[in-house]
C-alpha cells in the first residue's frame, strides 16, 4: 500500500488538528519551567494540590477539587517542580487548540476557516498564558470547549446519545474544576431543545428529554465523582452524608465579600481589556522577567466587531449557524454581570475570548465573497503582534527593569 503524501494528508481534518496541537504543545513547553517559582495564583493551587496529593485534608475549598487534582497528577508524574506544576496545564491549552479547531471543523465543514480560526486562538495571548501556569481556569475552558465539541459532533451522524454523553461527561468535569462551567450546562440544554425544535434532524436518535437527563444525571453524578479524594482525606474527610452540604460551604466561600485588590475590575471592561494582570514582573532565573495576562488587540477588539456582524446576519438574514457562534460569547461573557462575586479580574475573560477566534473565522467564512483575502491579513497582523509581545507573554529575559513600558498601550497596562 502506498502511503499518502504530505499534502494529501493536509487536506484532511485529522491530521491538520494533530499538526496544530504540535506546535502548540512545543510552543506551551518551551521553557516552561522559567521562573523556577510560583507565579500569580499558583500560590494557591499548588499547595492546595500537595495538600490534596497528601490526602491531608480539605484547603482553597472555594473551588471544587478536579483542576487541583489535576496539577497533583502533574506534580506525582513529574515532580513538585515548576514542570510537575504547570506539565498538565500545558496539555490543557493543547486541548483547546483542539476543541477550537473541531469546533471549526463541525461547523463549517471546511478547513481554511478552521485553521484561520485555531491560529487565531493560539496567537491570542491568553491561550499561551493560561497554558504556562498552574491555575484552574486553564483546565475548566479546556474541558468547556471540548464538551461543545463533542456536543456538535453529536449533532450530526450515528452514535449521537454517546457523543452528547460525552460531552456531558466533560462539563460535570468542567464544573468539577470551577463552578464558573456550570451555567454551560443550562446553555446546553437550552441549545438542544431550541435546534432540534428548528430541525428535528439534529441529534438523530436523541430526544431533548433524554438529552436533559444525561446533563442532569450523567453531568451531575461525574461532578460529584471529582469530590472521591476528599472521601480518604486524613482529617475531616467527606462522607454521603456531608457531601452535599459541603457545597453550600463552596457556595459561602465564591460569596464572601473580599478586601480589594490592585487588579481587579468591573466585568464590562473586560472586551476592552481596561486593566490587564501582571502575573509576574520581577527578577528571576538570572534575568528581569515578566507575565502579562492581556488579549492579542486585533482578536479581543476584532472579535468584538465578528460578534455583531454575525448577530446582524442572525437577525437580518435569519441564520442560525451566526446566531449560535455568537451566542456562544454573549453566553459566556454576559453571566458574568449576575455571578454573585465580590471583585472581578480580567483572567475571568479566558474562556469568552476563547470562542472570539471561531467567530471571527466563522465570519470571515459567512461573507467570504466580500472579505477575500481578509482572513490572511487578519491572521498577519494576529501574528505578528503575538511575535511583539511574546517576550512578556513567556517570561522570556528582558533587558531591564523598565522594559514593560514598550508594551503598556493603555494606562492601566502598567
Amino acid at each position: 500500500m502506498r502511503a499518502m503524501p504530505v499534502h494529501a494528508l493536509l487536506r484532511r481534518p485529522l491530521p491538520v488538528a494533530l499538526l496544530l496541537m504540535g506546535i502548540a504543545q512545543a510552543l506551551f513547553t518551551w521553557r516552561l519551567t522559567i521562573p523556577h517559582r510560583l507565579v500569580f495564583d499558583e500560590v494557591h493551587y499548588v499547595p492546595a494540590a500537595r495538600t490534596l496529593l497528601a490526602l491531608a485534608g480539605h484547603t482553597n475549598i472555594e473551588h471544587p477539587l478536579f483542576g487541583k487534582t489535576l496539577i497533583a497528577l502533574g506534580i506525582l508524574l513529574f515532580g513538585d517542580s515548576p514542570a510537575g506544576w504547570r506539565a498538565l496545564s500545558s496539555l490543557a491549552g493543547t486541548a483547546t487548540v483542539g476543541g477550537v479547531f473541531w469546533i471549526l471543523w463541525l461547523t463549517t465543514r471546511r478547513l481554511r476557516p478552521a485553521i484561520i480560526g485555531t491560529l487565531l486562538a493560539l496567537f491570542n495571548f491568553t491561550l499561551l498564558v493560561q497554558a504556562r501556569i498552574a491555575m484552574l481556569d486553564g483546565f475548566m475552558a479546556a474541558l468547556v470547549v471540548l464538551a461543545v465539541a463533542a456536543m456538535l459532533w453529536a449533532m450530526r451522524g450515528p452514535h449521537a446519545t454517546t457523543r452528547w454523553t460525552l460531552g456531558a461527561v466533560l462539563l460535570g468535569l468542567a464544573a468539577g474544576t470551577k463552578w464558573t462551567a456550570v451555567p454551560y450546562v443550562g446553555y446546553a440544554a437550552f441549545g438542544i431543545a431550541l435546534l432540534k425544535h428548528h430541525d428535528p434532524t439534529r441529534w438523530p436518535g436523541l430526544s431533548v428529554v433524554r438529552a436533559w437527563l444525561i446533563l442532569g444525571l450523567i453531568g451531575g453524578t461525574t461532578y460529584l465523582a471529582t469530590f472521591a479524594p476528599a472521601f480518604f482525606y486524613s482529617e475531616n474527610p467527606l462522607t454521603w452524608a456531608t457531601l452535599l452540604p459541603f457545597q453550600r460551604d463552596i457556595y459561602h466561600q465564591q460569596t464572601q465579600i473580599l478586601a480589594p485588590h490592585v487588579y481587579q475590575s468591573a466585568w464590562w471592561s473586560w472586551p476592552l481589556m481596561l486593566r490587564p494582570i501582571w502575573y509576574f514582573y520581577d527578577v528571576a532565573d538570572g534575568a528581569q522577567r515578566g507575565i502579562l495576562l492581556v488579549g492579542n488587540p486585533v482578536v479581543m477588539w476584532g472579535g468584538l466587531l465578528a460578534v455583531a456582524a454575525c448577530l446582524w446576519g442572525a437577525v437580518r438574514g435569519r441564520n442560525v449557524r451566526l446566531g449560535a457562534i455568537a451566542a456562544l460569547w454573549l453566553g459566556s461573557y454576559l453571566i458574568w454581570a449576575v455571578i454573585p462575586k465580590s471583585l472581578g479580574f480580567f483572567y475571568y475573560y479566558y474562556l469568552p475570548s476563547l470562542w472570539l477566534p471561531i467567530v471571527i473565522a466563522v465570519a470571515l467564512d459567512h461573507w467570504r465573497g466580500a472579505s477575500r483575502d481578509w482572513d490572511d491579513t487578519i491572521l498577519a497582523c494576529a501574528a505578528v503582534l503575538f511575535l511583539w509581545f511574546y517576550p512578556i507573554l513567556s517570561a522570556a529575559p528582558l533587558a531591564h527593569a523598565g522594559s514593560f513600558r514598550r508594551w503598556t498601550w493603555l494606562p492601566d497596562w502598567n
